[in-house]
């Protein structure tokens, strides 16, 4: 019988590596061990930044939070890139607007 997820819910990579982490490596089984390792090696920023910067993605620019964590992991560095993830609602977005998106991923880019 297949199970049913009983929740879900959307996480930045950032997250995912925290969670994995907290679980201790020991425990972890393949395939929990090939997801920390991916976290590891591309998540871009740390866990309580990504938190911050999806909320202020959300609220500032009124993003879905699907968009905002896609932004997070991906820390696009261009306007074109900032273009390809908000473009799957077929919505037109002003530069100007990706322009200032662009720079809050900046401003949180150089905190690291």
């Amino acid at each position: 019988m297949a199970s049913k997820p009983l929740k879900e819910k959307i996480l930045t990579v950032a997250q995912v590596k925290k969670m994995l982490e907290s679980l201790g490596e020991e425990k972890l089984d393949q395939l929990q061990r090939r997801s920390l390792d991916y976290a590891s090696k591309f998540s871009r920023i740390d866990t309580e930044k990504a938190d911050i910067l999806v909320k202020n993605l959300m609220k500032e620019f009124e993003l879905e939070k699907e968009e905002a964590v896609q932004l997070v992991n991906c820390m696009p560095e261009s306007i074109e890139e900032v273009r390809v993830f908000l473009a799957g609602g077929r919505k037109i977005v002003e530069t100007s607007k990706l322009q200032r998106i662009l720079n809050l991923l900046d401003e949180y880019r150089k905190r690291e």
